[in-house]
């Protein structure tokens, strides 16, 4: 990878903190919430750090305490003028963000809150205006380090740069978006600068000899803050969550040289770091700890204050004979409270508590919302409580598509462990390694055991029945709905033949079977059974566009009133409950009708255990083991919970949570968890339980091969402005790479470089001729062969020429096509120029074949964008770097594509 070393240039770091503010609470009632003296320790570390790396001059740094924005913002302008290389801007102290939106705010010493209004923060400066200033910066490279809650509130704003600035911009953020963070125990740096330090210090573990001057640069920098971090400690917000530095890198591709440690004698020991991890991978804080930097929201702001371990710790309480409590991170709506008497923060003069064991739970898109609705209920509840009123563990939930899921399991549990290459890396295509899994239907568990021939590091230890139930139904317009409920159950045939009958003009929809388990069993409803006509149900079914990704999407993705008042949607019944949040956007109210063929949600819990992963094994049972009594409603010993008999609601535990968002029972019966009208049926009788895994997967493989193998054309922008936007795996020939892993040997595929000479006759040139490839030959050609050229592109006449291209190669089948245009949109004027964009929206050829634009620039996709109109017109996607363009990508690619 090209790196950027600015030794020897006029660099610039600006290191930026406020310990000490002029008001705050109780004594002042807009004050911040305390003082953060871990922040003066901040500035003296970071800045012996810099001054020894090499990169700056004796000169080059500046340290401020700001009292006012306008001091700041000179300080700020004096450093973005005189830096030519490198600029490096760091700030440590209370970050905020106001209570009716995200945007990041860094509060100077004389700020104050003003609560209730939509800039709650006075004596501020908005990030979004510092980012603008330092775009503006002659630098070659520029470097942010934000040591602050909130500081991952910063990436949006990075986001919505242009493609120009992203490329020269590379934002380091202490902690994820919306999250607190402890700031020490006031004697020594905050946790995350202090780690900060000891990397540019000392070097980094593994890379080159550690001190021996390996060099620091900011990507490595960046992977091993995440990696330290996420290990050692946990954030502030209720329920906590690992601790994970957030980072957006340049997009040019180059990393930059932030520092050489200098050489230390062989067998020198690293100076021990500044804060010490406690046993159970928290950070222990002395008493004084007074909280985060910048622990500051509006009343929307999440979670209550804390004590020392960072857990909930108030209680509101009568004033007399209490004291009051200074503590940083307490949201304004209590910070105001404190300040007018009307209550105190508790501390409960107890003993400070460790932070809980974390748990990750994965389970299906679909059940995510009801899934974290228990995890928070359980977090906050007595079962989850110690003998001294800490809390047992904590509990992420994350989830990733159906099929993506199994296969991971399945064959790949190796790579999730060590991902080697770009191929399979489920740590980044599903997420981090579960301790529980939770899928939507029973039968997946099997689809996913890992099979013997393979590398197992994983083991599925799956409870013998499912905890709940919820049918997949026929979501019909309240209108359409059949009169009689005795004829709102019967087969998925007669039933939707009824609606037709009723509309003539009525559509059927499912969600991505891909993604969801709902949604491959409506596959397998709609492909029946005996002999089955994958591709003519598909053709029955078939919409403009892929279809969503969520029940709760399809529910809400409606254009207009006409397609609301005519589209019957195939999704769980639970959905017609809780996926009501978009009443503004869907008009029809729906009814179920019950397709008895159609296997219904049989969430199931599973244990997950990885091989050598068991440092905290009884404690981590023990946190897995109570959690799974309490939802699922079944004791440790088997015995079932009085909810389990089918016949009574649950009125306490997971089942209630589940009861409250629609689902039934899963035993014999399923009954309803609570009562409830919202378009269902209370008993519609006897209906398909659980599916069989083999049926799945046979399902799933008809979808994918129901019209044949697929063909994609990849149009890739090689103009020159895509320069900085090519290196390595982020770069354009690489996400192309990447993205291949959705087609398979049986699969069409080919790659066109756009750029051509002015007035010549092609405007593009072949990377990768069109046909079927050996996977690893494509990706080894396309990075090979892929060029930048001085020249400009012209997106109009490449996609003429790719319309009519794929247009010839789809007459006289049913297989599915897809262009794929990855560009930075640099030349988009040369596609809006004269009617050029409208002839190309009113081609037949472009309804033939859906176009994916992917964008390189952040607001490539927004509404009223040659990006966004293109892709809505044909049918396809648009993608821009304000999603994960590179995951989305190979997703719409395989569903193209049949695989391996």
């Amino acid at each position: 990878m090209a790196r950027f070393d600015p030794r020897g240039k006029a660099n610039r770091a600006l290191l930026v903190g406020v310990p000490e503010y002029d008001f705050k609470q109780p004594e002042h009632p807009f004050g911040v919430t305390g003082d953060l003296p871990a922040v003066a320790h901040n500035l003296a570390a970071l800045e012996r750090a810099l001054r020894a790396g090499g990169s700056f001059a004796e000169d080059g740094i500046t340290v401020i305490r700001p009292r006012t924005v306008d001091e700041f913002d000179r300080h700020l302008d004096t450093a973005v003028e005189a830096a030519e290389g490198l600029l490096l801007l760091y700030f440590s102290g209370h970050g905020a963000v106001p209570s009716t939106g995200d945007e990041l705010w860094m509060l100077m010493r004389r700020a104050t809150i003003v609560p209730g209004t939509e800039s709650v923060f006075r004596g501020a400066a908005p990030w979004k205006s510092v980012l603008t200033v330092l775009s503006r910066a002659r630098a070659e490279q520029v470097v942010v380090i934000l040591d602050c809650c909130y500081a991952g509130n910063a990436s949006a704003a990075w986001d919505a740069l242009d493609a120009s600035q992203r490329q020269r911009t590379s934002l380091l953020m202490g902690v994820q978006a919306n999250n607190r963070i402890d700031a020490g125990d006031g004697g020594t740096p905050t946790p995350f600068t202090a780690q900060l330090v000891r990397f540019l210090r000392d070097g980094l573990p593994g890379r080159g000899h550690p001190g021996h001057g390996s060099e620091v640069g900011f990507r490595d920098l960046a992977d091993g803050l995440l990696a330290h971090m996420s290990a050692h400690h946990t954030t502030l917000r209720e329920p906590p969550e690992p601790w994970e530095p957030q980072t957006r890198s340049a997009t040019s591709g180059a990393d930059v040289l932030l520092a050489t440690p200098p050489d230390r004698p062989p067998g020198t020991p690293p100076p021990r770091p500044t804060t010490e991890p406690s046993e159970a991978g928290g950070r222990r804080p002395s008493p004084q700890s007074g909280g985060a930097p910048g622990g500051l929201r509006g009343p929307r702001g999440r979670g209550p204050g804390r004590r020392g371990d960072g857990r909930a710790a108030f209680r509101l309480v009568p004033l007399t004979g209490r004291r009051l409590a200074a503590a940083i991170g307490v949201p304004v709506v209590i910070a105001g409270l404190v300040a007018t008497g009307l209550a105190v923060l508790d501390d409960g003069d107890r003993a400070a508590c460790n932070p809980p064991l974390e748990l990750r739970l994965l389970t299906d898109p679909d059940l995510e919302p009801t899934l974290r609705k228990a995890a928070e209920t359980y977090l906050a509840s007595n079962e989850n409580q110690t003998g001294d009123g800490c809390r047992r563990s904590g509990i992420t939930v994350y989830s990733a598509g159906a099929a993506a899921t199994a296969a991971a399991f399945n064959r790949q549990s190796d790579p999730w462990q060590r991902p080697t290459g770009d191929d399979d890396n489920p740590q980044r295509d599903i997420g981090p390694q579960p301790d529980i899994w939770i899928p939507a239907s029973s039968a997946s568990v099997d689809r996913a055991r890992p099979t013997p021939a393979e590398r197992v590091y994983v083991t599925l230890e799956a409870d013998p029945e499912p905890f709940a139930y919820s049918p997949v139904v026929l979501a019909v317009p309240q209108h359409l709905v059949a009169e009689a409920a005795a004829d709102r159950v019967g087969s998925l045939a007669a039933l939707t033949q009824g609606i037709r009958k009723r509309e003539t003009r009525t559509e059927i929809r499912r969600t991505d079977p891909e993604n969801t388990d709902a949604g491959l069993l409506a596959t397998m409803g709609l492909y029946g059974t005996g002999a089955p006509d994958p591709a003519g149900a598909e053709r029955d079914v078939a919409q403009v566009g892929p279809p969503s990704r969520t029940g709760a999407d399809l529910l809400c993705a409606l254009p207009d009133d006409a397609a609301d008042e005519r589209t019957t949607a195939l999704v769980p019944e639970f959905l017609l409950k809780t996926a009501v949040g978009c009443d503004s956007v869907t008009r029809a109210r729906r009814m179920a009708e019950y397709p008895v063929d159609v296997p219904g949600l049989s969430p199931t819990f599973v244990r997950v255990r990885w091989m050598r992963a068991d440092r905290d094994k009884s404690a981590r049972d023990d946190a897995v083991e109570g959690f799974r009594t309490w939802l699922t409603g079944k004791a440790a010993a088997g015995k079932d919970a009085a909810a389990q008999s089918g016949s009574a609601p649950a009125t306490h535990g997971g089942l209630a949570v589940f009861g409250q968002d629609g689902f039934r029972s899963a035993a014999s019966g399923h009954r309803p968890l609570a009562a409830g009208d919202f378009g269902a049926l209370d008993d519609p009788g006897t209906l398909t339980a659980v599916a069989v895994p083999s049926e799945m997967a046979k399902a799933l493989k008809g979808y994918r091969d129901a019209n044949g193998p697929g063909r994609v054309l990849f149009l890739l922008d090689s103009s020159g402005s895509m320069g900085s936007l090519w290196e390595g795996p982020g770069g354009a020939p690489g996400i192309i790479g990447q993205s291949l892993a959705g087609l398979g040997d049986q699969d069409e595929y080919g790659v066109w470089g756009v750029a051509a000479e002015p007035g010549g006759a092609r405007a593009y040139g072949e990377v990768l001729p069109f046909g079927k490839h050996r996977r690893a030959d494509a990706q080894a050609a396309v990075i090979a062969s892929a060029q930048v050229k001085d020249l400009e592109a012209d997106p109009y006449r490449a996609l003429t020429a790719a319309l009519e291209f794929m247009g010839q190669r789809g007459t006289d089948d049913h297989r599915p096509q897809l262009i794929v245009y990855i560009t930075d949109d640099e030349d988009n004027d040369r596609l809006t120029e004269g009617n050029r964009l409208g002839d190309l929206l009113g081609s037949p050829l472009l309804k033939r074949t859906p176009v994916l634009m992917a964008s390189l620039d952040s607001g490539g996709c927004d509404k009223g964008k040659p990006d966004a109109a293109l892709s809505e017109a044909s049918g396809g996607r648009c993608l821009d770097t304000k999603s994960d363009l590179v995951a989305r990508l190979r997703d719409e690619v395989a569903r193209t594509g049949t695989g391996e």
